[in-house]
Order: structure tokens, then C-alpha cells, then sequence
């Protein structure tokens, strides 16, 4: 998936098309922490977390300034580090980490202002979330317990506790299986700040299920499936997304296959992620059902990589991935010019390819032989 991961940068930036949430700070960090700013002339403050935004404030080389806590928002190279982080200061204005030092206290990932948005076919009638919590206590036989940025053993540690420690779990997903001191579970509870805990570790009253997580552990197609199970399995949310927005289901498929690994990879594995979409300072429109911070790779068009934090989506199923992908590819100006071959796969997808999707020299070859060679074209409902 790396060597596709530029169709979404520029040089030096990351950026994803989609809507969705703003963040806040939580009231139980406001204190939040001291950091420096480390810059060569001025440190601009923006309304929102991307060099976009409008500025609203500088600030001087060597200033301490009062962070409350720190969102995912657009990738910036910086003085002190490359990053996809920005920290939201204590007067609301955020600015991006690349160029600052934390000098005392943790500083807590923002938390969300409003509930995740619902996956699309959520039965009518069902309540929003609600912003309440829940105290557990950790109870761990095995040492330390971590908790992580994401709802998986791979995600990125963000901080430890120790057995005995309070935690405020808000609702739950389904992600790693975690063989743990109180339980054997894939349920991971979403606390407060946004973070994330095993259920394994957590003694609790009953947490609800987050909007658009599934209440059950989801299916892994790229584990357990083969090729012909996989193609199967992916078709119905293929040709939904050729009626919704145009994109020939044999395309979505063979991009599938490839930028996935038939769903081996572990975004799709975890997050149902089969395309490599990523947030845009949190936000992820309504089709996906949040974000999950990975370490990546990022390359610059004189071919120099870089490693960084990246956002990507996360689904509630296959098909809202799938329907995401022909989603992002219609309301991306650039690829305007494909969809004037929504009947005409091979030349849909040369199109996509030469508007920049990819990098890969081969793309447009390795794309079109599998749509080939697994005879994807059958699935093109407008014959």
C-alpha cells in the first residue's frame, strides 16, 4: 500500500477529501502542557489543524505557549520533526508540532465535539451516542497495561497504565484479539480522550457500541478468504458504487486486490480499509466510521521518504470502503476526466492513473491484467 500512499500528497503534505468532525479538548486536560516554539522567524496560528486555515495569530522563536491537546491534522516538515500532528492552544487556535517542543505534561489527544457520524444503513430509530462515560478499573497480572491510539496491538502506544488505575470508557469496538488478566476479547473500549484500551485489562460496567463501529467482530476476507471468495465477497459493494457515483465495479475491484493484497493488508485486515483512504484533520465523511493513526512512509517527488504519522479511515464494512473509493474519486477535480468512461473500464482507469492515483509506473498494467486475468469485466452491470 506504501508505494500508492503519494496519490493523496503533495511533496511534503497529506491531505484526504471527506467531511466530518470537529475536535475539542476535553475538560479533564485543560491544564494541557508547556511547549517552546522552535522556528527561524514566525509560527503562524491557524483556526483549524492544516496550513490552509486562516491565521488567527504568530508566534516567535523560542515563545511558551499553554497546549491543551494535540489532533491529527495536515502533514507538515518541520524544524523539529515531520508530523501529521497540530496542537490546539489553550486560546483555540491550533499550530502544527512540527515546530515545537513539549516542555512539561502530557498532552492528550483531542477528543471529538460531536458522535462519529453513523454508518449508512444504521436503523432508523437508533439513538445517538451519548458523550457519558463509565469508570473501569484495570486489573493486569501482566504488568503494565497500554493504552493505544487505535483499537489494535499495532496501533501506537500513547500511554501506559498500571493495574488498579481509573479508566473512562465511553463505548466499544471490535479490533485485536487481547488474551488479558480479567478476559479473552477483540472488544476495545474508546475512553474519553479518544484513546483506546483492551476489554481484556478492564473491569466495567456494560459500554454500548460506538456509532458505526459493528457490535460483533467483523469478518477478515483477506485472512481467511481465497481469491474467488474474496472477489465474491467484494462485488456487491463494486457495483453499488458504480450506481452511486459512476466507477466501473471491475476497477474497484482490481484496485482492491491490488493496493490490499486481496485483503491481507493490515489496514483492511483491522479497519476494512481496502484503498488506502485517508482523514483530513479528523474529518471522514459519511461513509467511513473514523480514523486510526498508523506510521507510514511518505516520499517527495525527488524520491526522498520520509516517516510520519498518517490518519487513515476506518469502515464499518467492505462495502462502505468500497463505495468510500468511488466516493473520493468523484468528488476529486482531478479525476473529472474519467468519468467520461464510466462504461469503458480500461479507459476509466487510464484516465484515474495518468490524473496522478498513483506512482507506480505499472499501475495502469497491473490494474487491467487482473481485471483481466480474473475476468473482473463480468461484473460491469451496464452490460
Amino acid at each position: 500500500m506504501r508505494q500508492y500512499a503519494r496519490r493523496f500528497a503533495g511533496p511534503l503534505l497529506v491531505f484526504a477529501v471527506g467531511a466530518g468532525l470537529v475536535a475539542a479538548p476535553s475538560a479533564a486536560f485543560a491544564a494541557g502542557a508547556t511547549v517552546t516554539v522552535d522556528v527561524r522567524s514566525t509560527l503562524k496560528v491557524r483556526s483549524a489543524p492544516s496550513l490552509a486555515a486562516k491565521v488567527v495569530g504568530s508566534l516567535r522563536d523560542n515563545q511558551r505557549v499553554t497546549a491543551v491537546c494535540a489532533i491529527t491534522g495536515q502533514n507538515v516538515r518541520g524544524s523539529v520533526r515531520t508530523t501529521a500532528q497540530w496542537d490546539k492552544l489553550s486560546t483555540g487556535g491550533y499550530i502544527t508540532h512540527a515546530y515545537v517542543s513539549v516542555n512539561s505534561g502530557d498532552l492528550p489527544r483531542c477528543v471529538t465535539a460531536s458522535p462519529q457520524a453513523a454508518a449508512v444503513k444504521a436503523k432508523p430509530g437508533t439513538k445517538p451516542a451519548t458523550s457519558k462515560f463509565r469508570t473501569g478499573t484495570v486489573k493486569s497480572a501482566d504488568g503494565k497495561v497500554n493504552i493505544r491510539t487505535g483499537p489494535s496491538t499495532a496501533a501506537p502506544v500513547k500511554r501506559v497504565v498500571t493495574t488498579g488505575a481509573k479508566v473512562n470508557g465511553v463505548c466499544y469496538v471490535q479490533g485485536t484479539k487481547v488474551v488479558g488478566t480479567v478476559r479473552s476479547t477483540t472488544q476495545w473500549n474508546r475512553l474519553s480522550d479518544g484513546t483506546y484500551i483492551s476489554h481484556a485489562y478492564v473491569v466495567t460496567p456494560a459500554l454500548s457500541v460506538c456509532p458505526g463501529a459493528p457490535a460483533t467482530t467483523p469478518s477478515t476476507p483477506g485472512v481467511a478468504l481465497t481469491p474467488e471468495q474474496f472477489i465474491k465477497a467484494a462485488v456487491p459493494g463494486a457495483q453499488q458504487g458504480w450506481r452511486e457515483y459512476g466507477v466501473p465495479a471491475s476497477v474497484t475491484i482490481a484496485q482492491a486486490i491490488l493496493e490490499s493484497g486481496w485483503g491481507r493488508s493490515g489496514l483492511s485486515t483491522v479497519d476494512r480499509n481496502y484503498f488506502g483512504i485517508k482523514c483530513q484533520s479528523g474529518r471522514f465523511g459519511t461513509l467511513a466510521s473514523g480514523c486510526h493513526d498508523y506510521r507510514t512512509q511518505e516520499c517527495t517527488k525527488a524520491g526522498e521518504c520520509f516517516s510520519t504519522v498518517a490518519s487513515f479511515r476506518t469502515y464499518a464494512s467492505m462495502g462502505h470502503s468500497f463505495r468510500d473509493h468511488g466516493n473520493f474519486l468523484r468528488v476529486n477535480p482531478r479525476y473529472a476526466g474519467a468519468f467520461n468512461y464510466t462504461t469503458q473500464a480500461n479507459s476509466f482507469i487510464w484516465k484515474v492513473w495518468k490524473a496522478g492515483y498513483a506512482t507506480d509506473p505499472n499501475y495502469y498494467t497491473k490494474v487491467t491484467t487482473l481485471m483481466a486475468s480474473q475476468n473482473l469485466y463480468q461484473y460491469d452491470i451496464w452490460k
